[in-house]
């Protein structure tokens, strides 16, 4: 749903509001490589090691084998006999020209090249043979070593899955390696010992923030209770009534502080309850909520809302669009001057994006990080500003983290800032 613009600037400054800055295509964080199987694993690695050994020894063994053939059948080497005198005849169908000689000299010089040229090409059949039989043999050890690999990292695969698991917020997964004392078992008994202790420290988080929950909101709940009787009152002197209407907006601040330590602390882990959530309508939700504070401070709501439903907790992702949009509106010029924000939901490489854009004061790419942090707003911290708590976006990277999204903040050319909550489809 398109957001309806503000009034229009007063005659005496008529200003033009800024264009919106074109969309700069993002490359999806964490893709998947094209080829993925060519990923120097460690088995890949161990493989390559065992077989490069492997190849490595075969190739020095042949080379000592045909050395110790060329010194035995003595290539280059004379025969240890010759014809002296006599006629002989000769027939031979490897070398026929023997047949033909019947002088001595000739024929022991025709018979030496003839016996030469035989160990030559016995040698080089060795070799070729013995080349082939290595090149069978390696890709046997290669293959050999791949499983090895296999059987022997399969502990390593075994902690990465459980790994993963905890990582869903199943902190009730255990390793449980079973097998000889090795270093292995020893890291996985140990990650195990790891998950125990994370398991106890998170029930008891979560333990203090119920009861936190619960002994927080009740004495701010009779508080403003109280309050607002005592405001009903018609015949309470003036100067009650203004110290009730003080007293009962600093209940409401306390409030909302409590409401969002809460939130931040439960959104720190992972969400367990998902489902489809359309960040089109959930940052709908949110514009419609700040529409009448945009319009008091006179800053329009625009941007283009496409349809992108993904797996998530809607209360929070709209909690996530509320605070980005609120602060947008809070943090932009003064009344008048064209001030203006910018909503957009679309599905970018396979990701579902929402850009919270708007202008306002000039804000310096260092100080980026600690507008993140509890307390800290630009060039303030933990001050009674009339603006909010302080922890808007300390919540909104809670909750983004706790999703296994991230959030990416950047400074706008001409003042302001460009929010963007990347999510998985």
């Amino acid at each position: 749903m398109a957001a309806s613009p503000s009034p229009s600037p007063p005659p005496a400054r008529p200003t033009a509001p800024a264009p919106v800055p074109p969309k700069p295509h993002w490359a999806p964080h964490g893709a998947e490589p094209p080829f993925p199987w060519l990923r120097p694993t460690i088995r890949i690695r161990l493989t390559l090691l065992y077989g490069g050994m492997f190849l490595i020894a075969g190739i020095l063994l042949l080379s000592i084998i045909y050395l110790l053939a060329v010194q035995a059948v003595g290539v280059g080497q004379k025969l240890p006999f010759q014809v002296v005198s006599g006629q002989v005849r000769v027939s031979s169908d490897v070398c026929p020209n023997l047949s033909t000689l019947h002088d001595s000299t000739v024929f022991n010089d025709a018979l030496n090249d003839c016996v030469g040229q035989q160990r030559q090409r016995a040698l080089d059949r060795l070799l070729s043979r013995s080349l082939m039989a290595l090149l069978g043999l390696s890709v046997i050890a290669f293959a050999f070593g791949y499983a090895m690999a296999g059987r022997v990292l399969s502990p390593l695969g075994r902690i990465t899955r459980t790994a993963r698991q905890v990582a869903g917020s199943d902190l009730s997964r255990r390793i449980k390696l079973d097998g000889p004392d090795d270093e292995l078992k020893e890291l996985a008994d140990t990650f195990d010992e790891m998950l125990e202790r994370l398991e106890r420290a998170f029930t008891a988080q979560q333990r203090f923030v119920g009861n936190a929950s619960h002994e927080l909101r009740t004495p701010l709940a009779i508080n403003r209770t109280l309050l607002e009787v005592q405001l009903s009152d018609p015949g309470a002197p003036p100067e009650l009534q203004q110290l009730g209407k003080t007293l009962l907006a600093t209940n409401e601040r306390s409030e909302q502080l409590v409401e969002g330590l809460l939130l931040l602390a439960r959104s720190d882990n992972q969400i367990v309850e998902r489902g489809p959530v359309d960040l089109a309508e959930v940052a709908g939700r949110a514009i419609d909520q700040v529409r009448s504070e945009a319009a008091d401070r006179a800053v329009e709501l625009r941007g283009e809302r496409a349809p992108v439903v993904v797996e998530g907790n809607g209360v929070l992702l709209e909690r996530v669009a509320l605070n980005l949009v609120q602060n947008a509106v809070r943090y932009n010029l003064p009344a008048g001057e064209g001030g203006w924000v910018s909503v957009d939901t679309e599905a970018q490489h396979g990701q579902a994006v929402l850009v919270v854009a708007n202008t306002g004061p000039v804000v310096p790419a260092y100080e980026i990080d600690n507008l993140f942090e509890p307390f800290r707003r630009l060039r303030t911290e933990r001050t009674g500003s009339d603006k909010g708590a302080g922890l808007g976006l300390s919540i909104v990277r809670s909750v983004v983290r706790a999703h296994g999204a991230r959030i990416h903040a950047e400074p706008r050319e001409g003042g302001g800032l460009v929010m963007r909550v990347t999510l998985t489809l």
